[in-house]
């Protein structure tokens, strides 16, 4: 296991009377690709640009390498950010937008040629120094804006929402960019996102938030497969979320049948929520599963069928490879394995969003 390089204790942070982060503690590993993701108003991109000196925390300590960094103005952190919107000079050259910090830093002229040149075949620009930012592509000018931060040798890279102005295609590549040019520098990528499948792509570990608070961290399996609560349950992927009663260890009630799982330490007749991944719902013939159903929508998504089911009064979302027409009766079942038991929320920041009709 990688070393502790930052550690974020009791942040706190407001506008006004409006608390954006409530004591927050968090801790990041060198070489690790560490993903703050949440809606918007959750916190992460205040919690970024606390991490990179422009803005200030209420209360609280940000211990970077051992050290207190609260009052280190940006400038003197062994952190660069990289912004959604590039902040490319127009009026520079590329080769010129790249060295301007190495420039302010008093660098010979030698060395700047040199950090130009490694900088551009890092991110596969080798000969564009001469071009003016506005002759690029998006995803070009995103790999230039990269390249400025590199160039100065931080630790650690900070990155907010750096492909959110990209169209799909192009963000996907830039996924596996991210990933190989993290790989290659071998220093700490810290990235804020709102969007689920970068996080799950790139990241080492996930850091879920909402309303101010850390809702869960792990690895992307972690998230997906183990969500601690109906928040990031939600948040994370598609999911039926389901009012249940743990009977006994391994042993559920839900949708007015008794289930099997594999979740222990729940108590006895407690109330529960379980959480189904509509991929681990297998359609099979009526009587043959848990209890039965029928399907109420159904729509092609190209990899999959995307079906509504209801059973016991219970809108169930199911993805399956097997196509079963509207109106078709079927049997429910679901791998032990499968079902994954939460405790019911204990605040307003662990619930599920409610959907507006």
């Amino acid at each position: 296991m990688s070393n502790k390089l930052i550690d974020i204790i009791d942040i706190t942070k407001s506008y006004d009377e409006n608390v954006i982060l409530d004591k927050l503690n968090l801790y990041i590993r060198e070489n690790e690709f560490l993903t703050l993701l949440g809606p918007s108003g959750c916190g992460k991109t205040t919690l970024l640009r606390i991490l990179g000196g422009f803005e200030t925390p209420d209360s609280g300590n940000i211990i970077f390498d051992g050290k207190n960094i609260n009052t280190l103005p940006p400038n003197r952190r062994q952190l660069n950010t990289v912004f959604q919107k590039y902040a490319l000079f127009s009026h520079m050259s590329i080769a010129e937008n790249i060295a301007f910090g190495l420039k302010i830093k008093g660098k010979s002229k030698g060395y700047i040629r040199d950090k130009i040149h490694y900088a551009l075949k890092l991110v596969n620009l080798e000969g564009y120094g001469d071009r003016s930012p506005d002759s690029l592509s998006g995803g070009q000018q995103q790999r230039i804006a990269i390249a400025r931060a590199i160039v100065n040798e931080p630790k650690v890279l900070l990155l907010d929402e750096p492909l959110g102005a990209l169209d799909l295609k192009l963000r996907q590549d830039m996924q596996y960019e991210l990933i190989r040019l993290k790989n290659e520098l071998g220093i700490t990528f810290v990235y804020v996102t709102h969007d689920q499948e970068e996080a799950l792509t790139m990241s080492d570990t996930i850091v879920v938030m909402n309303q101010g608070y850390i809702q869960q961290i792990g690895t992307p399996e972690d998230i997906y497969n183990e969500p601690q609560n109906a928040f990031v349950a939600d948040f994370i992927g598609d999911s039926n979320i389901i009012a249940a009663t743990m009977l006994e260890d391994k042993v559920v009630r839900m949708l007015g049948a008794v289930w099997k799982c594999v979740d222990v330490g729940f108590g006895h007749n407690r109330p529960v929520d379980a959480v189904i991944r509509p991929e681990d719902i297998d359609l099979v013939k009526p009587g043959e599963g848990v209890i039965d159903g029928i399907v109420t929508n159904l729509i092609f998504k190209g990899v999959h069928y995307e079906m509504e089911v209801l059973a016991n009064n219970y809108e169930l979302l199911v993805h399956s490879t097997d196509m079963f027409p509207v109106g078709t009766e079927v049997g429910i079942k679901v791998d032990p394995f499968d079902i994954q038991i939460m405790k019911k929320p204990e605040s307003e920041d662990e619930e599920a969003p409610a959907v507006e009709e």
